[in-house]
């Protein structure tokens, strides 16, 4: 079995974009292609299945034909919120979450991650500069761990991933993939680039 063959890929999709002006990010379009089919293109061939993470727009997204799940949580209570909630709905193992705003990641993200994770339940990016903790390969195990967390009122990813034994997994040798598309400004630089 290869090592991709347990993992399921997820792009998260559920944020309320406020710096995108409430825009739904996912949908943006980038080169003629909406920002979820950009990294639903490089993960796919990463991964055994695919989901996404949505809470708005639902019709738009499962006419992709990919299972869409939503917050078990109301009032968008964060990235963890959604990560969660795919877990719960989803029978997966190991569950590999990719922002919709994240169109360039390398081709061996999961392998990398899942090679050098040790014994982690949870692993994440580090681009050589900055963590990236929403692109992180989670085991299903730290679900009631998470639910706990939510529960206090807790939003952070770090703290909650550090909270559970992960680390970080460096990438600083691939230059821009990890880059985001967060404003209206950063989109229209993107688009230039290409």
């Amino acid at each position: 079995m290869a090592i991709s063959d347990a993992i399921t890929g997820v792009i998260l999709a559920g944020g309320k974009a406020s710096r995108m002006g409430g825009n739904d990010k996912g949908l943006l379009q980038l080169n003629d292609h909406p920002l979820w089919q950009h990294v639903a293109q490089k993960l796919k061939p990463q991964v055994a299945d695919m989901v996404i993470s949505a809470n708005r727009n639902l019709d738009i997204y499962r006419a992709s034909g990919l299972p869409v799940l939503t917050d078990t949580l109301c009032d968008y209570p964060g990235p963890l919120a959604g990560i969660l909630s795919v877990m719960q709905q989803h029978s997966g193992l190991w569950f590999l979450f990719c922002p919709c705003d994240t169109p360039h990641i390398p081709a061996d993200l999961a392998i990398r991650l899942q090679r050098n994770r040790q014994q982690a339940l949870a692993v994440w990016v580090h681009d050589g500069e900055r963590d990236h903790p929403t692109i992180a390969l989670i085991h299903r195990d730290i679900i009631p761990l998470l639910e706990t967390y939510l529960a206090r009122g807790e939003r952070r990813v770090m703290v909650f991933l550090r909270e559970v034994g992960g680390h970080a997994v460096d990438f600083s040798d691939v230059k821009g993939a990890f880059v985001n598309v967060n404003t209206p400004e950063d989109l229209a630089h993107w688009q230039e680039s290409l």
